[in-house]
C-alpha cells in the first residue's frame, strides 16, 4: 500500500554511507556512517556520525576520496552494533533519503529484516525536477543551486565525502526542492516515484 501521508507531515532521516571501495573478489565495505533527519516542520535534527568497524583493507582510491586510513578505524564500532542509532533515526515512520541510493541500501541490509522502507532517492528527484542540469551529482548540484553554504553551516569542519556532510546535503537538496516547488501538500509517493511528466508541468507553470 502507498505512504499517502503529506510530504510537510513526514520525517525524513538523510544517511550516507562511505565505502572501502571494490576490490577484486571482495565486497564493498562501510567505514564511515553519517545521518540526520529534516523535515517541513521541525527543521534539522539529530545528526550523526561514526566511523565503522574494518572489516579489511581500505582501496587507495577510496582513501583519496574520503581520506579514511584503516588505522583511523582502529576501535571502531560495527555497523550492527549501532542498530539503536539507526532505528532511532529510521524508526516510527522516518523515510530515508539518500543521494543515489544503491550503496545506502545494501550495506543497510546488514541489518536482518529491516523495514526501511520507502525511499527518497534525491539523485532521481533532481534529474526529474532538474533535467537542465548539466550534472546531477550531489557537490555539484547543491554547490550550483546555492545550497552547500547551507549545509557547511549545519557541519562545520567538514565537507564533501564526509558520511554526515554529504546526509545532510542530500536532505538540504530535498529541502529547496520541496520549497522551490511548492510540494508540502503532496502525497509522499510524488517524491518516492518522480513522475518526470508532472515535474515538466509544474515547471512550465511557474516559469
Amino acid at each position: 500500500m502507498k505512504d499517502q501521508r503529506k510530504v510537510r507531515d513526514v520525517v525524513f532521516a538523510g544517511i550516507d554511507f562511505e565505502g572501502a571501495g571494490a576490490q577484486r573478489g571482495k565486497e564493498d565495505w562501510p567505514v564511515q556512517i553519517g545521518m540526520g533527519t529534516w523535515s517541513v516542520a521541525g527543521g534539522y535534527d539529530s545528526f550523526y556520525v561514526s566511523l565503522l568497524e574494518r572489516e579489511g583493507n581500505v582501496d587507495w582510491y577510496a582513501k583519496k576520496i574520503h581520506g579514511i586510513e584503516e588505522s583511523h578505524l582502529d576501535g571502531a564500532p560495527s555497523l550492527l552494533s549501532l542498530w539503536p542509532e539507526v532505528n532511532g533515526r529510521l524508526g516510527d515512520g522516518a523515510v530515508p533519503v539518500a543521494h543515489a541510493k544503491g550503496t545506502e541500501k545494501r550495506f543497510l541490509r546488514k541489518f536482518p529484516g529491516n523495514p526501511f522502507d520507502p525511499w527518497v532517492d534525491t539523485l532521481l528527484l533532481a534529474r526529474a525536477a532538474m533535467p537542465e542540469q548539466r550534472k546531477h551529482s550531489l557537490g555539484i548540484l547543491c554547490e550550483e543551486i546555492g545550497v552547500a553554504d547551507k549545509v557547511r553551516e549545519l557541519v562545520p569542519g567538514k565537507d564533501w565525502h564526509d558520511a554526515l556532510f554529504d546526509a545532510v546535503a542530500s536532505l538540504a537538496l530535498l529541502e529547496w526542492m520541496v520549497k522551490r516547488y511548492g510540494l508540502e501538500d503532496l502525497p509522499l509517493w510524488a517524491l518516492v516515484v518522480p513522475n518526470t511528466g508532472a515535474w515538466y508541468r509544474l515547471r512550465k507553470a511557474m516559469s
